[in-house]
């Protein structure tokens, strides 16, 4: 990959917003951790590319918005992945940072001027496409709907769940569901599974930036797994 061209933060503001003034949003970077592939969404009328994400639903978590935003707009179904992120969040009582590894934290928060009459912020996480099997049982209850999936196993490692998409045939190929957008404009996102460079190279900006930390946390959660088995 080449180097890391990061988006420098912007500086601590100072601004606020009543609930009727804000908007709250998240979005998602879904990998196929077995191929190392990324999920990226394309608008079919103008050929844009872009990271699922979306406005949070009345009363829902912003984790959630995430995961549903993720299989609503890309077609995929995914689930939040614990990485060693950088962060600033204290541990819970009784727990230390180094007994606290793995954390789900937005990788990156932004705030969009969408509208003159109300602020946008939007949550970025990192996630995984779902395994097989859990993919099956998922679409026994809804085939096209959004269902929430199970979070990712505490005890298990990156390459262990890698070795989940193993088949006899092959390399098992996350399902990607039609008709999964909830309104018309999102009706025309179709979802690719791309390389990690090809993903930033379409994407640019702070998007290309939060697959930038999302992947490298991924490689650091690999390397240090790595370093604890041997």
């Amino acid at each position: 990959m080449p180097p890391s061209r990061r988006v420098h933060a912007s500086a601590p503001v100072d601004k606020y917003f009543p609930s009727n003034s804000l908007v709250i949003g998240a979005g998602v970077t879904i990998f196929h951790l077995a191929t190392n592939r990324i999920v990226i969404c394309r608008d079919t009328r103008s050929n844009v590319y872009f990271l699922p994400k979306g406005r949070k639903d009345a009363s829902e978590e912003t984790t959630t918005t995430a995961i549903r935003e993720g299989f609503e707009e890309s077609g995929y179904r995914c689930r939040l992945l614990p990485l060693p992120i950088d962060h600033l969040q204290p541990s819970p009582a009784g727990t230390s940072q180094e007994e606290q590894k793995w954390v789900i934290e937005p990788l990156a928060t932004r705030l969009m001027p969408v509208a003159r009459d109300y602020q946008y912020m939007l949550f970025w996480f990192a996630a995984e496409t779902i395994p097989e099997q859990l993919e099956e049982s998922l679409n026994k209850v809804s085939t096209d709907g959004w269902v929430m999936p199970e979070a990712f196993p505490e005890n298990t490692t990156l390459k262990e769940r890698e070795k989940m998409d193993a088949r006899s045939d092959g390399m098992y190929q996350p399902n990607r569901h039609e008709g999964t957008g909830v309104d018309e404009d999102e009706a025309f996102y179709v979802g690719h599974l791309v390389e990690v460079e090809e993903a930033i190279r379409l994407l640019g900006g702070t998007s290309a930036d939060v697959v930038r930390r999302a992947w490298e946390a991924i490689c650091l959660r690999r390397k240090l797994e790595g370093e604890v088995k041997a």
